[in-house]
């Protein structure tokens, strides 16, 4: 009966269009009093639970470092050298979109970030030169999915909370699976490029190839400095998360003098703006988390599966999760299917002995692909904003071409677990 009341409050906050934070806890409100329990407990649940997540702290400071690099020069001056170098041959600027997208996944952790800030540099440079909108947007949409597959990632360190598996085992993880994303997108840029005859740049002459190089070396460092930190056991990813936003800020400041005092405010009420809500929803999160704790319906689903036999079939099983994740990401905001579902489905994964690691990154891959989904894929409304192309040629696009490369470096992710945990077990990962 609880869950019920539960459930249906939440539903129907989510059909009515308010944020998926009053839902949880409306619906946790009204839990309490049907279930008797004292509402300060729910104090307790929103405020110290969250609060002893030492890993959150990670979150706001890749945020504002994202802020950082959208606002000032580096994101212009990383894509300008990656064009250049990649400019003169057919399809170069499509090329030059996805390995600004790898070099950028280094410091912001999030696809957003990577759509709305390098995004919109990376597709003005795609139309300007000739390429359709469809395609700039296409392309820019689906390399942003690498950014948070490649660590730093912010969908991961929720993961991690969540889950409580390893922050730096999870970062190490994701770093091939992004790389192997990055390839089939490639490779579909040189099959496009041909088809569609799309132009060649000029090519750059070496001396001014190399200026490029050096203008854009302070930020290449960023990301370098944080992957040889983390990999090389100097810091812990949290502490990456620092010192690549106070990295950031040096170089603004010093040596691109993008950065005053006046915009660093600015981008410091940004990025509280974004942390706050962010905060509010983990926090919120964890009302569902006791909810589905104290009815035991991880339990019970586990026991389902395992009277359906899915348990004793991982391929099934992951196929299964896999579904239901692509589904819900039709429909609903990623926050909600990692907040909600992932502590409703781990059980099972244990259960199943599926690696927690292996099963972060194929989660972390589900939720980024959920962005690029229509209807509710959020990179499509805002690469079709960018540009001006339509929302329905956006998708469209999304949909016959780039999607399936998606699914395609999914199902690789998902049924080779011993290339997604080479670079775990090398550092001393045993799972």
């Amino acid at each position: 009966m609880a869950l019920t009341v539960f459930l249906l409050t939440f539903g129907l906050m989510f059909l009515l269009g308010y944020p998926i934070v009053f839902g949880m806890i409306a619906g946790g409100i009204l839990y309490f009093l049907v279930t008797g329990l004292d509402l300060s407990n729910l104090i307790d649940i929103l405020v110290i639970h969250f609060s002893a997540q030492d890993v959150l702290i990670a979150v706001p400071l890749f945020i504002f470092t994202a802020n950082v690099m959208n606002d000032t020069d580096i994101t212009r001056k990383l894509f300008d050298f990656i064009q250049k170098a990649l400019g003169g041959i057919r399809g170069g600027l499509g090329y030059a979109n996805i390995v600004a997208s790898i070099i950028f996944a280094g410091m912001s952790g999030s696809e957003i970030a990577d759509v709305s800030g390098i995004g919109n540099i990376e597709i003005k440079a795609m139309m300007d030169a000739g390429y359709d909108g469809k395609f700039a947007c296409a392309v820019t949409a689906a390399s942003a999915t690498i950014g948070p597959i490649i660590p730093p990632s912010i969908p991961m360190v929720i993961y991690s909370m969540l889950t409580g598996v390893s922050l730096g085992y999870l970062f190490l993880a994701g770093f091939l699976p992004g790389l192997l994303l990055g390839i089939f997108e490639m490779v579909m840029v040189y099959i496009l490029s041909r088809v569609r005859n799309y132009p060649k740049g000029e090519k750059v002459p070496l001396p001014m190839l190399l200026k490029a190089f050096w203008n854009s070396l302070p930020a290449l460092l960023a990301p370098a400095i944080l992957l040889i930190g983390i990999y090389g056991g100097v810091f812990t990813a949290t502490e990456s998360a620092a010192i690549v936003a106070g990295y950031v800020i040096i170089i603004s400041f010093l040596i691109y003098k993008s950065l005053g005092w006046k915009k660093l405010y600015k981008i410091l009420i940004k990025s509280a703006e974004a942390v706050g809500y962010i905060s509010f929803i983990v926090a919120s999160a964890y009302i569902v988390t006791y909810v589905v704790a104290r009815e035991h319906v991880a339990e019970q689903l586990t026991r389902m599966f395992i009277e359906s036999g899915l348990l004793s079939n991982r391929i099934l099983l992951l196929l299964s999760i896999n579904l239901l994740y692509f589904i819900l990401g039709m429909f609903i905001d990623v926050s909600i299917i990692q907040l909600v579902v992932i502590p409703m489905v781990f059980p099972l994964v244990q259960a199943a002995g599926i690696d927690p690691v292996h099963f972060g990154v194929i989660t972390t891959v589900n939720l980024m692909m959920a962005l690029d989904t229509p209807p509710y894929g959020q990179t499509g409304y805002i690469t079709s904003a960018l540009s001006g192309t339509p929302l329905r040629e956006v998708f469209k696009e999304m949909i016959v071409y780039w999607i399936p490369i998606e699914v395609a470096a999914l199902m690789v992710i998902t049924f080779w677990p011993d290339f997604v945990l080479f670079l775990p077990r090398l550092f001393g990962y045993s799972g």
